[in-house]
């Protein structure tokens, strides 16, 4: 874990990183990520425990987030159907996909910000790797999603769109969501025990990037709209999972933008990962 004497306070950030950056820490890193996944069956109960602790007591358990988030997307696409002046049967399937997989998206950045610091009991308890923590939490919101896909399959199906071959390629495109899930997860929630104004932020951003990000409206709504796209993780994102969902292949645009998305964030995560790993147990 470290000198304990590093804990001083006169110790400064840049200091610990020059410490911390050695092939030694970077092996640990990398094994302790590894070492994570091989303990499945730890974090897949951590991560179902999590919901039914949610839901403790409620009759229809987890299906409440399917029933909210339905409730929300039957709203929101009346209402923004009629604003946006657009044919309910094309539009509240399209809103119901993006909704959904924005659901997803924005809980891994969000809940990767709190991986770490949720799980501060056990962290200085459990004599696990540190990753398990951030398994616990795409997991869990693996299962969220799992839980409220079916909404947009309800919607599109009521509408007459069924799904197609094409609609298979969802399940590679959310298994990148994870892998994308899993650096934000190690970056955020790093970053985010040590400065805890870093969650606050988050949410502040995430809130945001909703408005621009279209869910609620499409591309060809907003005039001069790349900057809003092409500088926009989210959008890549939610278009990866969305365009196989409503039976069309993610552009080559997209499917680069989230090659790209992904090997940066794993990138800084390893990066800031190796160098602060041994911080962790100091900060939470």
């Amino acid at each position: 874990m470290g000198d304990t004497s590093s804990t001083a306070p006169s110790v400064s950030l840049m200091a610990q990183l020059k410490h911390g950056l050695t092939r030694e820490n970077y092996q640990k890193a990398v094994a302790d990520i590894v070492d994570g996944w091989r303990r499945r069956s730890l974090w897949g109960t951590m991560g179902l425990q999590d919901i039914r602790q949610r839901y403790r007591r409620s009759v229809i358990g987890p299906f409440w987030l399917t029933i909210s988030m339905g409730v929300m997307v039957a709203a929101l696409g009346v209402l923004y159907g009629a604003i946006f002046g657009q044919e309910l049967g094309d539009y509240l399937p399209y809103l119901a996909a993006g909704f959904v997989t924005w659901g997803l998206v924005s809980s891994m950045v969000l809940d990767g910000g709190r991986a770490f610091i949720s799980g501060e009991g056990l962290i200085k308890q459990l004599n696990a790797p540190l990753s398990v923590h951030v398994y616990r939490q795409v997991w869990g919101n693996l299962i969220v999603f799992l839980h409220n896909i079916w909404i947009y399959f309800l919607v599109a199906m009521w509408f007459g769109q069924y799904p197609s071959w094409t609609t298979l390629l969802v399940v590679p495109a959310i298994a990148i969501i994870l892998v994308n899930g899993m650096w934000m997860g190690l970056l955020l929630g790093l970053l985010s025990t040590r400065f805890r104004d870093i969650p606050q932020i988050i949410g502040s951003v995430v809130q945001v990037m909703f408005f621009i990000t279209p869910i609620i409206w499409k591309t060809d709504m907003l005039p001069g709209r790349a900057l809003f796209l092409d500088l926009n993780p989210f959008y890549y994102y939610v278009q990866l999972v969305r365009a196989p969902m409503m039976g069309h292949l993610p552009s080559l645009e997209i499917i680069a933008g989230v090659v790209l998305l992904t090997v940066l964030g794993w990138g800084a995560a390893l990066f800031f990962y190796t160098a602060y790993r041994w911080r962790l147990a100091y900060w939470v």
